[in-house]
């Protein structure tokens, strides 16, 4: 059982050098608010769907939420692994592991202390389900409420940018160039990866564009090789320290309707209400007494 100290805007000044006005957070862990984290068993038992989890750089995310549809924050949190984002998205892709992984590095930025509060985060996708589904999964931002959005620019597609309400900082989150796979798509930030990986992306690009033509007539053996390759890449991937192959950024004076396709958004989305009393006072006492 883990009790963390929550400093944000110090930490981030720190890791990019520059100085972020942010907003105080909703809470302060150690000060109105004891959250303790590590409580719960994150599920990285490997199986058929998710062998990646037994990976030593997996990714685990520990959650804050808030109680029932109209109740305060929890005080503890939950671990999520991407094997629960694969029983929930429906399937095990590559693109549920790299958006995962990408998130992994925003979250650092966001929230150095850990902890993950759902109640306070904006995400922008590509309109891929296994990106979206992922964004929705851990953040629990979504359409009806207008803090989950698509990315105007198609050269994001396999991107994430997460935006934190309270502390009014956003971060852009995506993959090194060297194991992107994705048939003319450039990678949108300047790091590349500096290991080789077991499969050649180009080779994979090649198969995509067979496989993935809405027209084309790939063949069964083209079909397995794919899958075969996406599965070799991510337990690679996942060898290895995950800023070894994602990259992220923090982006200055962040506008929402400049990053996301209002064209493909809600246009009077409903008031989120699950979270408005999230930091009610509590009673004098726990039971109040009966006459």
């Amino acid at each position: 059982m883990k009790l963390r100290l929550f400093f944000p805007q110090i930490l981030i000044v720190m890791l990019f050098d520059h100085t972020i006005h942010a907003q105080e957070p909703t809470y302060k862990q150690g000060v109105n608010i004891f959250i303790e984290t590590g409580v719960t068993q994150p599920d990285n038992i490997p199986t058929w769907y998710a062998p990646m989890v037994a990976k030593p750089y997996a990714p685990v995310f520990e959650i804050l939420a808030t109680k029932g549809t109209q109740g305060r924050y929890y005080q503890y949190t939950y671990a999520l692994t991407i094997k629960d984002m694969i029983k929930w998205h429906g399937h095990d892709c590559e693109g549920t592991t790299h958006a995962a992984n990408s998130m992994k590095v925003a979250f650092e930025i966001l929230f150095p202390d850990g902890i993950i509060d759902r109640s306070v985060i904006k995400g922008i996708s590509g309109t891929g389900p296994c990106w979206s589904d992922a964004v929705a999964f851990l953040t629990g931002a979504r359409l009806q409420y207008g803090n989950l959005g698509f990315f105007k620019n198609k050269e994001y597609n396999h991107s994430i940018l997460l935006y934190r309400t309270d502390t009014k900082v956003a971060v852009l989150a995506t993959w090194k160039k060297g194991i992107n796979n994705i048939p003319g798509e450039p990678v949108v930030l300047p790091e590349k990866i500096n290991w080789t990986t077991k499969v050649n992306m180009q080779d994979v690009v090649a198969l995509k564009k067979e496989v993935k033509n809405a027209k084309g007539t790939p063949t069964p053996y083209q079909v397995d090789l794919l899958r075969f390759y996406q599965w070799t890449h991510v337990n690679d991937i996942l060898n290895h320290p995950l800023h070894e192959s994602y990259q992220a950024k923090v982006i200055e004076d962040f506008n929402w309707d400049d990053w996301v396709d209002n064209t493909k958004s809600i246009a009077k989305p409903f008031v989120r209400s699950d979270t408005r009393l999230k930091n009610h006072p509590y009673r004098e006492k726990p039971v109040l007494d009966i006459k």
